[in-house]
């Protein structure tokens, strides 16, 4: 008998995007009748210190991470029976430690995942480049469909350019040449692509400026 069950990884750091990543995970199982959500959080090795196993009780700490990981997915799970009946059959807690996009594709595939869910920030700039995009590596590591997540903020986007009209022209010689002439007698002209010449004049003082611009005449160095 085939096996229909729709397993879903979400990824989930402890923040509002990754709660945010977590309900739309939810939303989705439950779209499903057998239906799987695998939830995952990743200490990242490159922002969370290492400490030896055998002085630190890594074994304890994990224990303690994992259950804050399963006490944040039964809370938002409670939250979400508020407002429908789930219908997923299981919903499992994992940790890892390492790199956070590398460890939720090889869930993924070691559970050979219908789909996996990240959240995303929207960092920009110096802050993306220094702490990069887990859901844009994500992306492109995944071997199955990814749903990213992300805050909705319509207020953010700037207003569009207004675009100039084509030329009615333009339109109306395409139209008459069945669109073997593209453009009407103006926009047909050559355009002169402008020169400029970067010289320093023959004699010139060494403390004058350099790159005395010239955009029609070269200097007469023969002088």
């Amino acid at each position: 008998m085939a096996d229909n069950r729709f397993t879903i990884v979400v990824g989930i750091d402890f923040s509002e995007t990754g709660d945010l990543a977590f309900e739309h995970a939810l939303h989705l199982a439950n779209g499903r009748e057998n239906s799987d959500v695998h939830v995952v959080f990743v200490e990242d090795e490159l922002t969370t210190p290492r400490i030896p196993a055998a002085t630190s009780g890594r074994s304890s700490e994990s224990d303690e991470i994992l259950e804050r990981v399963q006490k944040r997915a039964t809370e938002r799970l409670e939250e979400f029976t508020k407002k429908t009946q789930p219908r997923m059959k299981h919903i499992v807690a994992h940790v890892r430690r390492g790199a956070p996009a590398e460890h939720i594709v090889q869930l993924a595939s070691h559970l050979d995942a219908d789909l996996v869910v990240v959240g995303t920030h929207g960092r920009r700039g110096i802050e993306r480049m220094l702490l990069g995009s887990v859901a844009e590596r994500v992306l492109r590591l995944a071997r199955c469909p990814v749903f990213v997540v992300r805050p909705k903020d319509h207020e953010g986007v700037g207003k569009v350019p207004d675009i100039e009209p084509p030329c009615p022209d333009c339109l109306q010689a395409r139209r008459e040449s069945g669109g073997a002439k593209l453009w009407c007698a103006r926009h047909s002209e050559p355009h002169i692509r402008p020169h400029t010449y970067h010289y320093v004049e023959h004699g010139m003082p060494s403390s004058a400026p350099m790159g005395t611009r010239s955009s029609e005449s070269t200097p007469d160095l023969n002088k």
